[in-house]
């Protein structure tokens, strides 16, 4: 076929696709939207189906049966499995005005300019395989398609011919041109770019059909149907392999390609940008949850029988399998079929090129050029007033760039790979966005450092094991490196990495860069702490359901500022051109039924559709920067203007918690209330402290001074006389030292530092051993005790001494307080289910109800019926407090029966496997 009409018919269709941009854009300024359908978002989406799909569908079936299958059955779970996580995403991609896949991520993490600077790379490094796939497939068909028998050749995709022209090259350069023609011919402050979406849902069809007409001619033109066509393909020995799933790998692939294919309709950065950035009506997704589906079944429809029919025709021969769609209607002499096959492919990759260099660039300006530029100020700050010269430039460099990497990439290393095996290595890297992505929608704890060491090692260890070996294997590095590893380490083996072998090289690598990229993200997540941004925006993303509605009502998340609306025009003015700024501002009054007056202090909601027309300039993040700048009346650093946002953020943050939680603040308004009246209590509480310890350590000093005054003035007092006033010292001593010791032990007992020794007690014994201390007092003060224990009480948890200690203070009030004469105190114990209760009752005059509750307190004292009652210190009961509440039990007090006090303490029970060990209250 003629090069010249092959030239001259691509280079319409080209130019009806620009066109059909063209009308796109122009119906969206008017208002009148081709692209608000879900028929039209769903073939946009369809931008899936490249050459590799096109083509290598068709090579892959040829080699290996039914192995192209799993490419396509990822795609279709995400969509009618996991439709829920692609409708969180869109929504986040609405809420925060996210451009790109870079720009998501950045996002999430604290709007970090050094992860989107990564990401980007990542993504240009990583689709540099997948355009040289396209670029591949157009060149090879080109050449194919002219060099047809009978037909002289001007052109070569090997740089051989009447010209010597690389065909490669040239379309390599044809599709730049148009790239910048669709993208930058100016920069769009809408966040749709509708007339691109337009284009690229045309193209689906125009590749769709172009397919179907090839599988009708070679299914029912060449045979007589599907019965026939595979009649025939079971009748020959050297076709079984097309109706299985592969070798003994094929499993395993199988699941590898699945995997891979599901985060692939969501992780290319082409995917991204149409799925969830060119999103325009969430309801959309509705319909493309199965139609999308049915697309890739119907395009997939006739691919075994392509294949069969390829591989029957030029049975014997060395004929490319990948280009069978293109080379059995040239073998039947279909030159039309063939001219409408090529544009079909044509299609299908430049819609691929178009919209990865379109998104790319917008990448590489929005997260690379533009933040170190803006932070540099190499943008010449207020000298230079329009920049919008400057960012488009800036993409179209770009495009340009990323279009010869890809032919670069082709030259080195894809000339000896089959367009299946580029587009997973594509694949392979595209993944390593998955989990920063779908862990970050999910987990508030994933953490900036973490995305960023997960998705290092991930992509290092991609392009050890994938990237590397392509190059190696294309005689650009010593082939070697793959066989025997660098320098002969067997255990650095790319293919055979740390020694794990039986894989196939997907898997294989596909297994080692998750495992670094999942670990390395969770354990620094975990390891690290989220500085304030990354904790809003992880909640903004985690929680972006309930986020929304309060969006809408807010109208907008900015602070209140005091920029008017010129500086604000003349910002965005700056960045997209003052024509387009104008119109968009003034549109927005017309919308809204308001007068813009020059020097009026712009609101929020101007504030807000700022940052829209901004955003699909230079990024979300970058152009929240700049609206911030002029909201505080001046040009800042970026560090300044986040420090802004982090306060900002924060605040917003709390007023949405204070207004959804009214009643936990109504609640805690009363434990407030009630706590100041326990303060109140406790500041009552702490003189009565203040005075009782004067009192109680003046009284004994006071004694021991004056007996030890008459006794060192007087020394002539007789014997008897001495003995007893050092009797009195002695006496008033000990009642000290037993004061200090109280408050140090109930001290030690508050703070958590008391040393027990718990274990096994028999209570019985505990119980005979205090009342056995106490025989001497119950004989001075001739009262009448007595114990009822029931026998076989089980061993309880607790530690001795201290057991002890609660029993003699118990006994020993109950012997003060009881009648006397006539004093009466009772012992008993109780066994329950799972302690034992110990009481201990007197006759005497009993505690008031009001006084029941605060017995228990530090040196309360109740006041008796008679002040000669005898007094203490007031902290033998709240030490029992601590203690019984260390044991685990509770201690009480109620009314006796014969009307005097009973107080009541348990104590659990020993578990059997618990052996006595010393245990610290810390």
């Amino acid at each position: 076929m003629s090069g010249g009409l092959v030239i001259s018919v691509s280079f319409m269709y080209l130019g009806l696709i620009f066109a059909i941009a063209y009308y796109g854009d122009i119906r969206a300024e008017q208002g009148r939207s081709l692209t608000k359908n879900p028929y039209i978002y769903t073939l946009s989406i369809a931008v899936f189906c490249t050459s590799w799909t096109f083509y290598g569908s068709v090579g892959r079936a040829a080699t290996s049966g039914l192995g192209f299958l799993p490419i396509y059955l990822g795609p279709t779970l995400m969509f009618m499995v996991w439709s829920v996580v692609l409708v969180k995403i869109i929504r986040i991609c609405k809420v925060n005005r996210i451009t790109s896949i870079a720009d998501f991520i950045s996002s999430r993490f604290g709007k970090s300019s050094t992860l989107g600077g990564l990401v980007t790379i990542i993504a240009v490094i990583g689709t540099m395989p997948y355009i040289s796939l396209q670029l591949k497939s157009i060149a090879t068909s080109f050449t194919i398609l002219v060099n047809a028998p009978g037909e002289p050749s001007m052109w070569s995709s090997n740089g051989e011919g009447i010209f010597a022209m690389d065909t490669t090259f040239m379309v390599a350069l044809t599709l730049a041109m148009f790239s910048i023609l669709f993208g930058t011919r100016h920069i769009d402050a809408s966040e749709h770019h509708e007339g691109l979406v337009a284009a690229i849902a045309f193209e689906s069809v125009v590749k769709l059909f172009a397919f179907l007409a090839v599988g009708i001619f070679v299914t029912y033109g060449i045979n007589d149907g599907f019965v026939d066509l595979f009649s025939k393909a079971q009748a020959r020995t050297d076709l079984d392999f097309v109706f299985n799933i592969g070798n003994d790998t094929g499993y395993s692939q199988w699941m590898t390609m699945t995997i891979l294919s599901m985060a692939a309709i969501i992780c290319l950065p082409r995917q991204f940008y149409i799925t969830a950035v060119e999103n325009a009506d969430e309801g959309h997704l509705r319909k493309a949850v199965w139609l999308f589906p049915l697309y890739l079944l119907i395009i997939n429809l006739f691919v075994l029988p392509i294949a069969v029919g390829g591989k029957m025709t030029f049975a014997g021969t060395s004929a490319d399998a990948d280009m069978f769609v293109l080379t059995v209607p040239i073998f039947h002499d279909q030159g039309a079929l063939a001219l409408f096959v090529f544009i079909g492919g044509l299609s299908a990759a430049s819609s691929m090129v178009i919209v990865a260099a379109i998104a790319l660039s917008t990448m590489v300006c929005n997260n690379i050029v533009m933040p170190i530029l803006l932070r540099m100020h190499w943008t010449g700050g207020e000298e230079r007033r329009d920049l919008s010269g400057l960012l488009l430039l800036i993409r179209r460099a770009s495009i340009v760039v990323i279009l010869f990497l890809g032919y670069g990439y082709f030259r080195i290393a894809s000339e000896s790979h089959s367009l299946v095996t580029i587009g997973l290595v594509s694949f392979s890297a595209a993944a390593q966005f998955a989990p920063a992505i779908f862990i970050g929608i999910f987990w508030k704890g994933a953490s900036r450092n973490g995305a960023l060491v997960g998705l290092l090692l991930g992509f290092l260890i991609w392009v050890y094991t994938l990237l590397l070996p392509s190059f190696a294997q294309s005689g650009w590095l010593p082939i070697s490196f793959i066989e025997n590893g660098p320098y002969g380490i067997a255990f650095l083996k790319p293919y055979a990495l740390f020694g794990l072998e039986g894989l196939d090289r997907l898997t294989h690598a596909l297994l080692w860069s998750m495992f670094f990229n999942i670990g390395g993200f969770i354990v620094i997540s975990l390891r690290s702490q989220q500085g304030a941004m990354e904790r809003i925006q992880g909640t903004l993303f985690v929680d972006v359901f309930l986020h929304t509605e309060e969006q809408k009502e807010s109208g907008s998340r900015y602070w209140s500022g005091s920029a008017t609306i010129t500086d604000l025009q003349e910002l965005v003015g700056r960045f997209v051109g003052d024509r387009r700024a104008a119109q968009a501002f003034h549109r927005f009054a017309q919308e809204n039924n308001i007068q813009l007056n020059k020097t009026t202090i712009a609101d929020s909601a101007l504030l807000d559709h700022a940052e829209t027309l901004l955003a699909g300039a230079i990024g979300s993040a970058t152009a929240r920067v700049m609206i911030g700048s002029v909201v505080k009346g001046e040009i800042v650093g970026l560090d300044d203007v986040y420090q802004i946002l982090d306060e900002t953020s924060q605040v917003i943050e709390y007023s949405r918690q204070l207004e959804t939680k009214s009643k936990e603040l109504e609640d805690t308004t009363k434990q407030l209330q009630t706590a100041n009246e326990r303060l109140k209590e406790l500041d009552e509480l702490k003189d009565d402290l203040l005075s009782t310890i004067s009192h109680e350590l003046r009284t004994p000093l006071t004694s021991i001074r004056a007996f030890s005054e008459i006794l060192s003035d007087n020394p002539e007092v007789l014997e008897e006389e001495r003995k007893r006033f050092l009797g009195v010292i002695i006496k008033e001593s000990q009642r000290l030292t037993r004061l200090i010791d109280q408050i140090l032990d109930l001290a030690k007992m508050e703070a958590g530092r008391m040393d027990w020794s718990m274990g096994k007690v028999e209570l019985v014994e505990a119980v005979e051993q205090a009342l056995a201390a106490m025989d001497g007092l119950v004989k001075e003060k001739n009262v009448e005790l007595t114990l009822t224990i029931p026998s076989g009480v089980p061993p309880v948890m607790a530690d001795r001494d201290q057991l002890v200690q609660v029993v003699i203070n118990l006994v020993s009030n109950a012997i003060k307080f009881c009648k006397h004469p006539g004093g009466k105190v009772e012992v008993s114990a109780v066994i329950r289910e799972n302690d034992v209760m110990v009481s201990v009752s007197d006759n005497g005059a009993g505690i008031l109800p009001e006084n029941q509750n605060r017995i228990f307190e530090k040196f309360h004292q109740t006041n008796q019926i008679s002040d000669q009652m005898p007094r203490g210190t007031g902290l033998g009961l709240a030490i029992c407090r601590e203690i019984i509440t260390f044991f685990g039990g509770k201690i009480w007090v109620k009314t006796a029966k014969e009307k005097g006090a009973c107080f009541l303490f348990t104590v659990p029970f020993a578990l059997p496997e618990i052996k006595t060990t010393a245990m610290s209250a810390e």
